[in-house]
């Protein structure tokens, strides 16, 4: 298979769409945010990645606080508000209807209609060329009661999470596995499985499962007429 090449950038795909809240209930502030992820589990960490000439940029620097909440297809039209127009102009909550709720942990306020969101305290920041990398401790976890089950554990495929790809907003696809499905299932019986849910997949340097199997054209037998 023939690979095309281009010049350095930043072309990771998916990326996790998250609106992060900052300042604090009276005077907050929205920003989407697509260059975020987690840094560690022991301790929780997490990180999101800021230009400094961004109206949070500097807020986030002054109160080393800020809340990364998840988003799902409702919140798509207001995650996408929220990364064009600027703060400094616009009372983000206000003009899209978004509800503050008090967070446990840090002044800014978590975004309610949010599924799950993450209270984050600033022990870092890093320089990095265009961007500022504010590294911090998750200090509290809060979701929405709906997406829990019976034992309490949040289920996030009944959140309907979006992410973020090269300029397009997607919600999560198909259940594929679960972690550690590999140990316990051989390759032809997993792409098998994908087949008979009628799910396209391509078998990683084996023949492509993209369409329906048919069956082998037969060559119709004379008649006497």
């Amino acid at each position: 298979m023939a690979r095309e090449h281009f010049k350095a950038g930043t072309l990771m795909a998916p990326l996790p769409a998250v609106m992060v809240t900052v300042g604090d209930k009276e005077n907050s502030n929205i920003i989407t945010v697509a260059w975020t992820g987690i840094l560690s589990s022991d301790p929780p960490r997490a990180y999101i990645s800021v230009r400094p000439s961004r109206f949070s940029h500097d807020i986030i620097e002054k109160s080393g606080e800020f809340v990364i909440n998840l988003t799902n297809e409702r919140l798509a039209y207001a995650t996408d508000y929220a990364g064009i127009y600027t703060g400094a102009k616009v009372d983000k909550f206000k003009t899209l209807g978004l509800t503050k709720e008090e967070s446990k942990s840090v002044q800014p306020p978590t975004i309610a209609e949010a599924p799950v969101a993450m209270e984050c305290r600033v022990f870092e920041v890093i320089k990095s060329g265009t961007h500022d990398i504010f590294l911090a401790d998750i200090v509290n976890v809060s979701c929405d009661e709906s997406i829990l089950d019976e034992n309490g554990k949040i289920c996030y495929e009944k959140a309907n999470l979006i992410c973020y790809s090269h300029g397009e907003y997607y919600t999560l696809g198909k259940l594929l596995g679960k972690f550690g499905f590999s140990t316990k299932t051989k390759p032809e019986q997993f792409y098998e499985s994908l087949e008979r849910k009628g799910m396209r997949a391509k078998r990683a340097g084996g023949k492509n499962t993209d369409t329906p199997r048919r069956k082998p054209k037969t060559k119709a037998k004379k008649t006497k007429g």
